[in-house]
């Protein structure tokens, strides 16, 4: 079994906002439909290339998001080489995408949380980048909506993003890595 986690905050007031690319990501993901709730998150399970894939949203806020990720972990005994986590991060230029296995949590309180519940950084991890503003923190900044224009392009990178979650469950983080990452 697979598991994808869009990492972002719940509720009205978070829709859009920079710490939220996660969510929109699975939102966009044919089939997908988080009307279920179980571990304080939102999922759903499909089969997809043949695949059980379960893809979640933790409802827990950002910082707790390994709480809910553990949960899941632990009742589906999924290995940690079959999960991706999908999240924002301010040291990629607006619109990048990087995938990383084996890093620090780069000091994403998200993944921090998620590196202490799983016990280990060897977490395949989809990055957005969302650039970062110098000029306001970065808590207001990753809090802050997304102008249309950003909006523009992450619409235009959902496909890619697709299509690379398609490669992760079909053929796991080192192909991805190397077909995605020189792009």
């Amino acid at each position: 079994m697979k598991l994808i986690v869009g990492l972002g905050n719940p509720g009205k007031e978070y829709e859009n906002t920079r710490h939220n690319v996660g969510f929109m990501c699975l939102d966009y993901f044919p089939g997908n439909n988080f009307s279920t709730e179980k571990f304080n998150s939102y999922y759903c399970k499909q089969i997809v290339n043949g695949h059980d894939v379960l893809f979640v949203k933790p409802l827990t806020y950002m910082n707790l998001s390994g709480l809910s990720i553990s949960k899941f972990v632990n009742y589906f005994k999924i290995d940690v080489k079959d999960i991706l986590i999908i999240q924002d991060d301010l040291d990629l230029k607006f619109g990048d995408i990087k995938l990383k296995y084996k890093s620090s949590s780069g000091g994403h309180n998200g993944i921090k949380s998620i590196i202490k519940e799983l016990g280990t950084d060897e977490i395949p991890r989809l990055k957005f980048g969302i650039s970062n503003n110098k000029e306001i923190g970065a808590k207001e900044y990753v809090l802050n909506r997304f102008s249309k224009e950003e909006l523009e392009i992450i619409n235009s990178k959902l496909p890619l993003i697709k299509e690379i979650i398609n490669c992760f469950i079909e053929n796991g983080i080192d192909k991805c890595m190397s077909d995605y990452n020189s792009r």
